[in-house]
C-alpha cells in the first residue's frame, strides 16, 4: 500500500506543476532508416483476429497489443535491427553508480493526437494504473523486478526518477514496455473503476486520444481498423519530414490463413503476418510475377506447448473452498504427478508434426527460448521426447493400466483417464491437438480435443480455470531475452499457467525458479545470464510443467512496392519500423 501513495503523492506533485507547461515545439525524434522516402498511401496487413481492446494496459494477446503499441508511445523502444533500446519520448536517461535511482529526461513539446502536452504527470498516471492490482495486468510483472514496484516520482513536467530495490539487467526494457496514457482523459475513468473497461474497440475513434504515431480513424468489428497518422507526433526523417510516411495503415480481418492467401494473391494486400507453413512453396515460386518477396526469419519466437490445470483457488467466496483444485478431484491427482506429465510428454511424436503440419519447416523446442532466441537458445535443454514403450511402461509403474482390455488405461480406483484438452478455434493449433489426442490414444489416455473461440479460451485460462488442459503458447519477448518472461517463470506470474498468481511458490521447485530467476535479472554477462537461463529451463523441463511441442519457421511476404521494409523475427515483425515505411513513387497505385 505504501508504494501505491508513493506514486500517487508524485502524482500530485506534478499536477500543482501542470500550470507552468507552456506549448512549444516538439524536440524531434529522428528515426534512422536506409531509404528516405515520401508521404502518402496505404499499407494493408492481413489478420485472422479483432483486436479486443484498444487499451495497451489491458491488452493481453497479440491482436490487441499489435494494434495499441503503434497508437501509444513509450519513454524508450526496441530496434530490432539492433536490438538495442532506443529513445522515444524520453529523449535521454541517467543511471546512478549504484544502479538503483534511474532519471528519464522527457521529449518537451510531445503532445498527444488532440493536442493535449505529454508531460511527466501522464508517465506517473500510466506506472499508477500499471499498478493497479485490482486490473490483473500482464505488465504488472514485468514492472516488478524482484517482486518490488519500483518507486516513481517527478521533480518536474519534464523529469521522471525510478527508483528500483536491487539493480535490474532489463530496467530500460522493462520502463519501456509501459505505454504512456492520457491522464487528462482516462484518470476520471481509473479512480471510478471503470478503466479496464476504457478504450474498448467501440470508442469513438475522435475519443481515443492516443500518444504514438498512429491515432484510431475507423474500427469495423470482424472487417478492418484503420489508423492515420497522428498530426502531433514528433517522430521525423533525417530531412526533418513528419513520420509516418504513410497515410493510412489497415489491419484487415479475414476470417482463416487460406483467405488470407487469396486475398494477398488477388493484390487487396500488402503483407501477410502469418503464413501457414504448406503455402511457403507456392509464395516461393510466385514471387517475382507477383512483385513481392517471401522473407525467410528462421525459426519462430512463438512456443506452443499444452498444461495441465493445477490452479487452486486462492480466495474465498466461490463456490469451492480456498485450496481445492478447479479440475475435477480425480483428474487433478492424475496431473499432479511429475511422471503422469513425463509420461505424456514421451508419447508426442513431435517429429510427426513437424513433418505433417509444418511441412518440414519446423525446429524441435524445449523452451520459451525457441531456437530464434539466439543468444539464449540451449541446444542442450530438453525434455522428456517421444519414447511411447517407455510412457507405457512409465505409466504402468505409476498405476495406470488397461484393467478391462477397453484400449483405455485406468487409475488405481478405476477412473478411466480421460480428460480435454482445449484450444483456440481456427488456428494451426486444433491441428496440433488432433495430432496429440492420437498420440495419446496410443498409450491408452483418451482426449478430447475441444476448439474454442479466444476470448472464451484466455478467460478459461486467466479467470475461471474451467478446463483440464490447454494448448496454447506464448509470443515473443521484446527484447529477445528471458528476463522479459517474469510472468510465465515466477510463480506469481499471470502467465505461469498451470498454477497461476501463488500468493508464495507452492513447490521447492517454483521456490528455486523464483530464486534463479531473480539473479537473472541482476546485470551480469552474458555468459552467467546464458547459464541461469539455461537452469530455468531444466527445471521447467524436468518437471514437464508444460508438454513443449515444436515451433514453426517463419516465412513472411511483402509487396516490393513498399520501402524501408525489414520484417524481423521478433515482433511487431513486419510493422516493428511501420512509421518509416513508404510507398515507392512507381509503385502507387
Amino acid at each position: 500500500m505504501g508504494r501505491r501513495n508513493a506514486i500517487l503523492i508524485g502524482l500530485a506533485t506534478v499536477l500543482a506543476l501542470g500550470g507552468m507547461v507552456r506549448g512549444s515545439r516538439a524536440q524531434p525524434l529522428r528515426a534512422q532508416m536506409r531509404e528516405p522516402g515520401v508521404p502518402g498511401g496505404r499499407f494493408v496487413i492481413g489478420v485472422t483476429n479483432d483486436a479486443r481492446t484498444l487499451n495497451p494496459i489491458m491488452s493481453n494477446e497479440t491482436s490487441s497489443s499489435e494494434v495499441s503499441d503503434l497508437l501509444f508511445t513509450a519513454l524508450t523502444e526496441f530496434d530490432n535491427i539492433s536490438q538495442k533500446p532506443y529513445p522515444v519520448l524520453a529523449r535521454s536517461w541517467q543511471v546512478s553508480p549504484d544502479g538503483l535511482t534511474w532519471t528519464w529526461h522527457l521529449r518537451r513539446g510531445a503532445r498527444f493526437s488532440d493536442g493535449h502536452p505529454i508531460t511527466a504527470e501522464d508517465v506517473l498516471f500510466s506506472f499508477a494504473v500499471a499498478y493497479d492490482s485490482t486490473l490483473h495486468q500482464s505488465i504488472y510483472d514485468l514492472l516488478t523486478p524482484h517482486g518490488q514496484k519500483l518507486q516513481v516520482s517527478a521533480p518536474d513536467s519534464y523529469t521522471v526518477v525510478t527508483r528500483i530495490a536491487r539493480p535490474h539487467a532489463l530496467l530500460v526494457e522493462a520502463v519501456g514496455s509501459l505505454r504512456i496514457l492520457p491522464r487528462h482523459v482516462l484518470e476520471p475513468a481509473w479512480r471510478a473503476g471503470r478503466f479496464a473497461s476504457s478504450y474498448g474497440v467501440g470508442t469513438p475513434p475522435e475519443s481515443l486520444v492516443t500518444s504514438g504515431p498512429w491515432r484510431l480513424k475507423q474500427f469495423v468489428p470482424r472487417e478492418k481498423t484503420v489508423l492515420a497518422r497522428n498530426p502531433y507526433w514528433f517522430g521525423v526523417d533525417a530531412r526533418g519530414r513528419p513520420l509516418p510516411y504513410l497515410d493510412e495503415l489497415v489491419f484487415a480481418v479475414v476470417p482463416d490463413l487460406n483467405t488470407a492467401v487469396l486475398k494477398f494473391q488477388a493484390g487487396e494486400l500488402d503483407g501477410i503476418d502469418n503464413v501457414k507453413a504448406e503455402d511457403y512453396g507456392a509464395f516461393a515460386r510466385k514471387q517475382a510475377s507477383g512483385g513481392y518477396t517471401l522473407h525467410d526469419l528462421g525459426a519462430a519466437l512463438t512456443s506452443n506447448f499444452f498444461w495441465f490445470n493445477l490452479n487452486t483457488v486462492k480466495q474465498p467466496g466461490g463456490r469451492k473452498l480456498p485450496g481445492s483444485p478447479y479440475a475435477d478431484p480425480v483428474r487433478h491427482a492424475w496431473f499432479s504427478s511429475r511422471d503422469f506429465r513425463r509420461a505424456v510428454s514421451m508419447s508426442i511424436d513431435r517429429d510427426a508434426i513437424i513433418r505433417s503440419i509444418f511441412f518440414g519447416d519446423g525446429v524441435r523446442n524445449w523452451s520459451l527460448m525457441t531456437p530464434g532466441y539466439r543468444a539464449f537458445y540451449t541446444p542442450r535443454t530438453t525434455a522428456p521426447d517421444y519414447d511411447p514403450a517407455a510412457a507405457k511402461q512409465l505409466l504402468a509403474r505409476i498405476g495406470f493400466r488397461d484393467r478391462d482390455g477397453d484400449g483405455v488405461i485406468e487409475d488405481a480406483g478405476g477412473n478411466p483417464v480421460r480428460f480435454t484438452l482445449k484450444t483456440n478455434a481456427g488456428s494451426m493449433r486444433v491441428q496440433m491437438a488432433n495430432f496429440v489426442r492420437d498420440d495419446l490414444a496410443r498409450v491408452g489416455i483418451q482426449c478430447t480435443v475441444a476448439a474454442v473461440d479466444f476470448n472464451t479460451l484466455l478467460k478459461n485460462m486467466r479467470e475461471d480455470f474451467d478446463y483440464d488442459a490447454i494448448l496454447a503458447g506464448l509470443g515473443a519477448a521484446v527484447p529477445p531475452d528471458p528476463g522479459m518472461c517474469g510472468n510465465f517463470y515466477r510463480s506469481s506470474g499471470l502467465s505461469h499457467f498451470w498454477n497461476t498468481r501463488q500468493a508464495r511458490p507452492e513447490t521447492p521447485q517454483e521456490a528455486r525458479l523464483d530464486v534463479l530467476f531473480g539473479e537473472l535479472l541482476r546485470p551480469g554477462s552474458l555468459t552467467a545470464r546464458r547459464r541461469l537461463s539455461a537452469q530455468i529451463d531444466q527445471i521447467v523441463d524436468e518437471q514437464c510443467w508444460v508438454i513443449w511441442l515444436p515451433t514453426m519457421k517463419i516465412k513472411l511476404p511483402v509487396r516490393n512496392r513498399f520501402g524501408n521494409v525489414h520484417p524481423t523475427i521478433l515482433p511487431n515483425r513486419l510493422l516493428w519500423n511501420i512509421e518509416t515505411v513508404f510507398v515507392k513513387p512507381q509503385g502507387r497505385r
